[in-house]
């Protein structure tokens, strides 16, 4: 099976709310996988959604060594899965959820891979903002990376704070500090020096890696830079805050 027939076929799996189809469980390369995101992209595109941007996951040594790999991933975001901050989700819509706590990342100018560094990064950044993401547990990712990353990185829904604007280049992301908190409690307390990638550079690899597959980063995009924290199970009828200082809060409630 090509890349485009599998496309095909998670995307006609996906409209059947079939995820992870035993036809391409342990099949795919991760470049495959990439391809086969891609074309469900394309498809979902064709069909009316708008693309917003993109995410990037697996962004700390702790998380890749669990899913046992030595890059990032990336997945895309589309226009009609986001939502501003004190949006009230209805939590018996999706599967299995569980949030992340990001740093979101507005771009101005277009970047276009291979050989973005850094510096070219923060001369196209906009703006960032505080931002949550909503993942669904479809499948293992765990257990068959490949599918996990053709299936958008368990992409669901992301929320986002108030931006600061213009990008403050002089921002040290390291020392961003994310309290999170689940209806009130202090749940995890973290810096982002001591739990994630440093964020420009994600973007750079970003950037360059969707160059091998004919795509780049455009104006107007919003890239979801990686979690300061493992995802945390949501139950119904939490309320969600995460402050990050120097940047913002952002706020989600699950009815």
């Amino acid at each position: 099976m090509d890349t485009q027939d599998a496309g095909k076929l998670l995307w006609e799996s996906a409209q059947k709310g079939l995820y992870y189809p035993y036809a391409l469980q342990g099949k795919l390369t991760l470049e495959e996988a990439y391809r086969v995101q891609l074309e469900v992209l394309s498809r979902m595109v064709a069909g009316g959604e708008t693309q917003a941007g993109w995410k990037i996951g697996l962004t700390a040594d702790a998380v890749r060594a669990l899913f046992k790999s030595d890059t990032a991933v990336h997945g895309y975001l589309l226009q009609s899965n986001g939502f501003s901050s004190g949006y009230t989700f209805d939590h018996d819509q999706v599967t299995t959820p569980s949030i992340e706590s990001e740093l979101c990342f507005i771009l101005r100018k277009d970047l276009h891979g291979p050989g973005v560094t850094p510096e070219a990064v923060l001369d196209a950044l906009d703006g960032v903002c505080p931002a949550f993401e909503i993942l669904e547990r479809r499948g293992d990712m765990a257990t068959d990376l490949p599918l996990g990353v053709a299936d958008n990185v368990s992409q669901w829904s992301y929320v986002l704070g108030k931006p600061v604007k213009p990008y403050p280049r002089a921002l040290d992301l390291g020392q961003i500090r994310a309290e999170v908190r689940c209806n009130g409690q202090v749940v995890a307390s973290v810096l982002g020096k001591d739990v994630i990638d440093n964020q420009i550079h994600s973007i750079a690899w970003l950037a360059n890696s969707l160059a091998h597959f004919g795509r780049s980063l455009e104006a107007g995009q919003i890239i979801l830079s990686g979690s300061f924290h493992r995802p945390m199970p949501i139950t119904k009828g939490d309320r969600w805050e995460t402050r990050f200082s120097t940047v913002g809060n952002v706020t989600a409630t699950f009815a």
